[in-house]
């Protein structure tokens, strides 16, 4: 059956669910052609509509259940139907850490050939208000008059019709439909695209921040009603102008944009700048970074490297253990924000470098890093992978290697390329950071043959 043919013929389809991809999504077939069923389960008989059709296979999304699986929940959140924010409520928690392992070993058996000698223990924590960063999209819908704030809806970019969130950070959850009203009633209503949410420690005053991106200049009168808002409801506040990278503190007046989280077990505080990158799932770092030093086996005579290194997340910790750690990383605001917080908690055995890791011409820059053995590495690439720095990593001549990956695929890549070096993967497992979404985070063992 063609693509235009599948398209005009009736709307509603029974589907009989055979399996699910790495995205949770429910497997089904259509006259020989793959269908993929956002929200159903293994086993289960739905009836759905066909939303966007590919050349390979179509997606298609629920309308009815005819038969549920016994694995299916009621989602927590009102609007999961329509939000495309989390895709897999309807699970059950258990059932959603199984998937999450299911996709890990299948792409690692899928690209490198290689299962890990031992599965970790998924690292969990809170399952919900677990969010401290996130983006949420703004749009005015003219025909009701209404602005709305959230995630993008399932199969489209429009905005979610939400008024709260179970995932977000609590200081913002529960202040959807307040955000929603803020932006209507400000002069520039229409020119709000975008409202970035970062949240510190709760021992901080104002500890959420809210940067609202303005594409023209605001009035007095919208600057105004901006400020009583985030003083009425404790958030810093900051706009972000079209046409310039920094953002502008609105309130508290004069305030600096710094902000802070804690790593209770290595006594520790970091600051960070609102834009800065740092874990999502506050509870759940913790317990990564934690599990990472155990992995790593620190001694007090080790030489530690943190590649992609951002603000010290790993590289301060480590140094509490080892006799030095370097850490590299591309973002040179990073770098200094990871000098600082070396300085601040008084740590003096850490160097930090900037260097774009996605290439491997270290020669001519004559970074002392590059040319160093090191007895320990710790990787914690974003979801491009690290196949540079894996390519030249064997002249590092390191024992053992640990890679947090936010991308199983790309880790799964690398593993390849890690053992063709002289490694084994010796333990590997989840870290459940984004629990109800599809999103997977990974921690990886290697030692060197």
């Amino acid at each position: 059956m063609s693509d235009s043919n599948i398209a005009t013929q009736k709307s509603e389809i029974e589907f009989t669910i055979e399996g699910l991809d790495h995205q949770g999504r429910g497997i089904a077939k259509l006259k020989g052609k793959t269908v993929f069923v956002e929200g159903a389960l293994v086993g289960e008989k739905v009836i759905a509509k066909i939303r966007k059709k590919h050349r390979r296979f179509l997606q298609a999304e629920i309308l009815d259940i005819v038969s549920a699986s016994p694995d299916r929940e009621s989602p927590v959140c009102p609007h999961f139907s329509m939000c495309g924010g989390c895709r897999l409520q309807h699970f059950s928690l258990e059932k959603q850490l199984q998937i999450k392992q299911h996709t890990l070993l299948e792409q690692l058996q899928h690209f490198a050939g290689v299962q890990p000698k031992n599965i970790m223990e998924a690292v969990t924590g809170p399952a919900l208000h677990y969010r401290r960063k996130a983006r949420l999209a703004v749009r005015y819908v003219a025909k009701r008059d209404e602005v709305l704030v959230g995630f993008h809806e399932k199969f489209s970019s429009f905005v979610t019709d939400m008024t709260s969130c179970p995932i977000l950070d609590k200081s913002v959850s529960e202040k959807i439909s307040a955000l929603r009203e803020l932006i209507r009633s400000l002069e520039v209503f229409q020119k709000i695209p975008q409202i970035e949410i970062s949240v510190g420690d709760a021992h901080e005053t104002f500890n959420t921040a809210l940067i609202i991106r303005n594409l023209i200049t605001l009035s007095a009168t919208d600057e105004q009603v901006l400020k009583e808002f985030a003083e009425l409801h404790g958030f810093r506040l900051f706009l972000q102008p079209k046409e310039e990278g920094n953002l502008t503190s609105l309130w508290p007046e004069n305030s600096l944009p710094d902000m802070a989280y804690q790593i209770p077990a290595e006594e520790l505080t970091l600051s960070f700048h609102p834009q800065n990158f740092i874990q999502v799932n506050a509870a759940v770092n913790q317990k990564m970074i934690a599990l990472a030093l155990q992995e790593l086996e620190i001694s007090s005579q080790d030489r530690v490297l943190d590649l992609f290194c951002g603000i010290g997340n790993f590289s301060l910790p480590l140094a509490k253990y080892a006799n030095n750690v370097v850490g590299v990383e591309a973002d040179d605001v990073a770098i200094c924000r990871a000098r600082r917080n070396a300085e601040d908690n008084q740590i003096s055995n850490t160097e930090f470098f900037c260097a774009n890791l996605f290439t491997t011409d270290f020669e001519e820059s004559k970074q002392s890093w590059f040319f160093k053995e090191w007895d320990k590495i710790l990787l914690d690439p974003p979801r491009a992978g690290a196949q540079a720095m894996i390519d030249v990593i064997h002249r590092f001549n390191a024992k053992r290697i640990v890679y947090i990956s936010c991308n199983p695929a790309t880790l799964a890549r690398d593993t390849s390329e890690l053992i063709q070096k002289g490694y084994q993967l010796t333990k590997a497992g989840i870290i459940d950071l984004f629990p109800h979404t599809a999103h997977v985070e990974a921690i990886a063992v290697f030692d060197r043959v």
